[in-house]
């Protein structure tokens, strides 16, 4: 695992929640919610590419 990942996905988290927080203050709930719903499928896009190079090692080792 790449420590550049863990580095990206709490750089992410770090400006959403401060984007979140600034929306919250201004009084639009509404788009800080959009906001942190952006930011986890950003990640979860993220976290899926890993997930499946993981899934094609196991079939590698495993000869399946």
């Amino acid at each position: 695992m790449n420590i550049d990942l863990l580095f990206k996905i709490a750089g992410i988290g770090i400006i959403i929640a401060v984007l979140h927080q600034i929306l919250t203050k201004a009084g639009r709930e509404d788009q800080a919610m959009m906001m942190s719903l952006a930011g986890m499928v950003i990640v979860l896009t993220v976290i899926i590419k890993e997930i499946s190079e993981l899934f094609l090692t196991v079939r590698t080792v495993f000869n399946l």
